[in-house]
């Protein structure tokens, strides 16, 4: 069991959402991948893929070139079993060039509150390290605080 289980209200969808992104921020490929489930189906950019060993897989390409990786999730809709979210990570890359990333997933939960489908949408911009507003883990006094519009 994953709590909160779905049916989700608002107040559990934004403690799932939290607890995400809360997840993500570890860059702990183990970690984030133990709240899907055994068979769950990704969509990420172009990718698709399935599985847990799968997600590890892809989070640790990915967090190794993506340095310095901070993200925030936002709470866009939720209805049953289904959550979706909106976010912006920022990271470097191996040249030191900074990027933001900004998205949309669709989630689905098993009845165990484990996502059994991500499907992510994110574009990507070049930004300067000045233009940085997202540094590091979400301190709790911004818990649900919405994102910024660029």
């Amino acid at each position: 069991m994953r709590p909160p289980l779905p049916p989700f209200t608002e107040q559990t969808a934004r403690q799932k959402v939290q607890a995400a992104e809360d997840a993500w921020n570890t860059r702990d490929p183990v970690r984030v991948a133990g709240a899907y489930t055994e068979d769950s189906i990704w969509r990420n950019r172009d990718e698709i893929f399935q599985g847990r060993d799968a997600i590890v897989d892809f989070l640790t390409r990915k967090w190794a070139r993506e340095h310095d990786y901070a993200l925030r999730k936002d709470l866009w809709a939720f209805t049953g079993n289904r959550i979706s979210v909106r976010f912006q990570y920022e990271c470097r890359d191996d040249g030191g060039q900074w990027w933001r990333s900004y998205g949309n997933e669709q989630w689905e939960f098993a009845e165990d509150g484990l996502m059994r489908r991500r499907e992510a949408s994110i574009n990507d911009v070049a930004i300067a390290e000045a233009d940085r507003f997202i540094h590091g883990p979400r301190p709790p006094e911004d818990a649900g605080r919405p994102l910024p519009m660029p």
